[in-house]
C-alpha cells in the first residue's frame, strides 16, 4: 500500500495479498498484524505528481507489487519461504538475524552469498 486510506487498518506500508482484480477496485486481504486476514477494498484514487514542471491528475490504485522487500521491511513478518541476497554487504548490527528469523524452518531459507560469505556488523559493548 502506498498511501494512507484508512489508518490504522490501510496505511502506507500495509502488506496485501490480492484475491480478484477489478477494473476500479482491487479486492484483497491483509497479510499483516492487527487485521491480519481481514478482506478489504483499495478504490482508485487521483494521483498528482509534484516532482514535474507541470502539473496533471491521473487515477490510478495506490498500490505497489512486491516480490522483494527490504530487511527494515521485512520486521513483523512472518513468511512460508525467503530468500536472502547477501551479494552486496550493506548491513548494520542485527539485520542478518532479522533477515533470517522471518521464517520458521530452516529449510524454508535461502541464502545467496557469494563465496559463501558476509559481512555481518557486531558491537561488542551491546554484547557485554
Amino acid at each position: 500500500m502506498l498511501r494512507n486510506l484508512n489508518p490504522p487498518k490501510l496505511f502506507n506500508g500495509t502488506r496485501l495479498s490480492v484475491k480478484k482484480l477489478m477494473n476500479n477496485v482491487i479486492q484483497s486481504t491483509i497479510i499483516k498484524a492487527n487485521f491480519k486476514g481481514e478482506e478489504v477494498f483499495i478504490p482508485r484514487i487521483p494521483i498528482i505528481p509534484t516532482d514535474l514542471p507541470f502539473q496533471f491528475k491521473r487515477i490510478q490504485f495506490p498500490v505497489r507489487l512486491a516480490f522483494a522487500m527490504t530487511i527494515n521491511k521485512s520486521q513483523d513478518q512472518s513468511l512460508e519461504v525467503c530468500g536472502i541476497n547477501l551479494e552486496f554487504s550493506s548491513f548494520s548490527h542485527g539485520q542478518l538475524y532479522v533477515a533470517s528469523s522471518r521464517v520458521g524452518k530452516p529449510s524454508s531459507l535461502f541464502i545467496f552469498a557469494p563465496e559463501n560469505k558476509t559481512k555481518n556488523i557486531v558491537y561488542q559493548n551491546a554484547i557485554n
